[in-house]
């Protein structure tokens, strides 16, 4: 019996599953650092920054609704810089501790793609939702471990242009200079990925799934 080919939902499905999470997630959080920052200084920022991260955590438990990773992962990584920021009272520093988590990050996205465990896999499924058939297709499985390698690079290299500016220019040329710069070069690197993911998605509606062994 003939594979019936594998039916998808469109890229602007998928973007608008991602959005609010990406808002709540990455953007949301930034905004009331920065914000806070401006109104209340450094400290005031700091617990303004862990309040929202931890507030968003507990209204998911209470309403016991999964807790994506890239949540778990901004959870570990504010309090972190918040105990720091306390401690020390240092902007450098506090700016720094994000560049050095980046590329730890950058080196873990690395070690995932060689135990063939891809760790853009594991975030974009806290996104968006993919039958676990299309997971197991080789094609997919390649395209998961490639662009986990881009990303891997990709955070290096924010790093390394983050660290420079923080080290050898003002903390307000640091920030409106790395801003643009990351912006940019992850910019590129989305496009590039939004791409890719398309062409594999298009690919697979006319290569079906051979049944996967028992």
């Amino acid at each position: 019996m003939s594979q019936q080919p594998i039916v998808l939902p469109r890229l602007a499905a998928l973007a608008r599953q991602a959005a609010p999470r990406l808002l709540e997630g990455v953007v949301a959080p930034l905004a009331v650092f920065y914000g806070a920052l401006a109104v209340l200084g450094l400290r005031g920022a700091l617990v303004a920054a862990v309040t929202w991260v931890y507030a968003g955590v507990g209204w998911r438990l209470v309403r016991r609704i999964p807790v994506p990773g890239t949540m778990i992962l901004a959870v570990i990584a504010i309090t972190v810089r918040a105990l720091l920021g306390f401690w020390t009272g240092s902007a450098v520093l506090y700016f720094l501790q994000p560049e050095l988590g980046t590329i730890c990050i950058s080196v873990v996205f690395l070690a995932s793609v060689r135990l063939n465990r891809p760790l853009v896999q594991r975030l974009t499924l806290d996104y968006i939702h993919l039958p676990s058939a299309v997971l197991r297709h080789e094609r997919v499985r390649r395209f998961f471990a490639r662009i986990t390698l881009l990303w891997a690079f990709v955070l290096l290299a924010n790093s390394a242009v983050s660290i420079w500016l923080l080290l050898h220019e003002s903390i307000g040329t640091y920030l409106l200079v790395r801003t643009s710069t990351v912006a940019v070069i992850s910019g590129l690197a989305v496009a590039f990925s939004l791409y890719a993911f398309r062409r594999v998605l298009r690919r697979l509606h006319y290569d079906p799934l051979a049944t996967p062994p028992a």
